[in-house]
């Protein structure tokens, strides 16, 4: 594994903050604009360790086919609330939901 820096959480929670409403990104989207495309898992875990008085909107946060995260029942929930609709299976429509950060 190669080196990541002290700040790497704090630049997980930079990006997610900065999640629009109604939209949704991905744990290795993160990783691939912090320039660690083989990090995916190390910010899944930043996130399940954001400390709850960031107020880091980590429900934006899904997989790369849009699923949401097992065990956490809340969050369909609350981005049903910004008008994220979702697939038969349960899954985030990417497409029509993806941020589009690059825009």
């Amino acid at each position: 594994m190669s080196c990541v820096p002290d700040d790497f959480y704090e630049q997980v929670y930079n990006i997610v903050s900065q999640v629009p409403s109604g939209t949704v990104i991905t744990f290795k989207s993160i990783a691939v604009l912090m320039g660690y495309p083989q990090h995916a898992r190390l910010v899944g875990r930043a996130l399940k360790l954001v400390p709850k008085n960031l107020n880091i909107p980590c429900h934006r946060v899904v997989n790369c086919q849009g699923r949401l995260v097992p065990d956490w029942i809340e969050q369909k929930e609350l981005l049903s609330r910004e008008g994220i609709s979702f697939t038969p299976k349960g899954y985030v429509d990417m497409k029509r939901f993806a941020w589009r950060f690059w825009d």
